[in-house]
């Protein structure tokens, strides 16, 4: 149980325990979480320095009862041992800096590169955290954007549509400039919203050309903390379940 996501019920039938009293024995005396440094803490944030690298994901995920946490991830990890930098109570950018924070200066100007979305709380966090790193916007989200507005369209006007890719960031540019211009004439209100979400957004956009970076890695990590959360019925204690989390992932 320290180094799997598991909960002591599944553990019954193979060791002939009462899955319920063996739980309870593990969080109270074998697994170490009365003694847990962040213990105190760790329902609001947990902080791991020593797992930050060069290409970081910044994400949001739900624990149990919709309440959301920041959750920043060590790409190199690739989403085992060393995978949690920091996760954070809530979305506020303002908290999350602050506990970033706690990591020292030089060690935060080291990160390169952070993937994210398109929300704003999450660029100012990557700008007052990591000044130093580039911003890319995960390219699924801007595909999204794409295909529920060209839903939209299909249904009134029953097109068909191409995405083409570009390898090259300076076609991009030029291509992305002329699909504003061509935006702005077709006077499809569909695609208004989408056009100015990537005017607004195009630098970070683009930025996908230069090391094909995408936000994937972090989708995956909330992926094992939802199966996690399901496996042991929901999450009633979320000081355990961080330290569960910090033992398996951090």
């Amino acid at each position: 149980m320290d180094n799997y996501p598991i909960s002591s019920n599944s553990l019954e039938k193979f060791y002939y325990v009462n899955g319920n009293h063996f739980g309870q024995q593990y969080k109270d005396y074998l697994s170490g979480y009365k003694k847990w440094d962040q213990k105190e803490h760790a329902s609001k944030w947990m902080l791991f320095p020593e797992n930050i690298g060069s290409h970081l994901s910044l994400d949001e995920t739900s624990l149990s009862n919709g309440e959301l946490y920041t959750v920043l991830t060590n790409k190199a990890a690739k989403g085992k041992k060393g995978a949690i930098v920091a996760m954070i109570e809530g979305t506020q950018s303002d908290n999350i800096i602050k506990v970033l924070k706690q990591i020292p200066e030089e060690t935060r100007n080291k990160v390169a590169e952070v993937t994210l979305d398109m929300a704003g709380s999450m660029h100012r966090i990557v700008k007052k955290s990591f000044p130093k790193a580039s911003k890319v916007i995960d390219r699924f989200h801007v595909q999204k954007l794409a295909y529920d507005a060209l839903q939209e369209m299909r249904i009134k006007h029953r097109w068909d549509a191409i995405n083409e890719e570009t390898k090259l960031k300076g076609v991009a540019y030029t291509k992305l400039a002329k699909w504003f211009n061509d935006i702005t004439d077709s006077g499809f209100k569909s695609f208004n919203t989408i056009s100015a979400t990537v005017y607004a957004h195009y630098p970070e956009i683009l930025n996908f050309f230069d090391n094909r970076s995408t936000n994937a890695s972090a989708e995956s990590f909330n992926a094992k903390i939802k199966a996690f959360r399901a496996v042991q019925r929901g999450v009633t204690d979320t000081s355990f379940f961080m330290f569960r989390l910090a033992n398996i992932y951090a």
